[in-house]
């Protein structure tokens, strides 16, 4: 499940990536805010991880503010979801980022909660890699082909 900041992140990100390919204006704050439906409070901190991370660009004096300064098809979900939540793995071991040995595991190769996990993970950072800012800002279609079937949730 990703963190409330973290889809605060996507869904100012997503409009900033809808001004780019419209005016092209930097948006003030408060602006990005209303647009997303987030709290403007919230969104300063994301705002400023964004743009130390290079995401976001920002500009000064009467017509400044932030704006996307990179493609949306180049704008990874899997790394703004790294950037505002940490490592992605399910478990310390499974990680590529942050590599670390379980306290409680004496052999990797033959641990079977690492080897369900691994699968799970395997499929899952398959996905979320694949997946774009672009993907977000056409619409909800592109995620669909990931979509559970329906009659597999009863």
């Amino acid at each position: 499940m990703i963190t409330l900041k973290t889809k605060y992140a996507l869904k100012a990100l997503m409009v900033l990536a809808d001004e780019k390919a419209g005016k092209g204006d930097a948006l003030r704050i408060e602006e990005i805010a209303e647009r997303a439906e987030t709290p403007k409070r919230f969104l300063e901190h994301i705002l400023l991880d964004l743009k130390r991370a290079g995401f976001l660009g920002s500009r000064r004096g009467r017509h400044g503010g932030y704006e996307l300064i990179k493609e949306p098809k180049t704008v990874s979900l899997a790394a703004i979801l790294r950037l505002i939540d940490g490592p992605l793995a399910p478990l310390p071991c499974l990680s590529r980022n942050a590599y670390q040995r379980c306290e409680d595991c004496n052999d990797e190769e033959t641990c079977r909660v690492r080897a369900v996990f691994g699968g799970f993970y395997a499929a899952y950072i398959l996905m979320i890699e694949s997946l774009t800012l672009a993907d977000l800002q056409a619409d909800a279609q592109a995620l669909e082909r990931f979509s559970p079937d329906k009659s597999l949730m009863n």
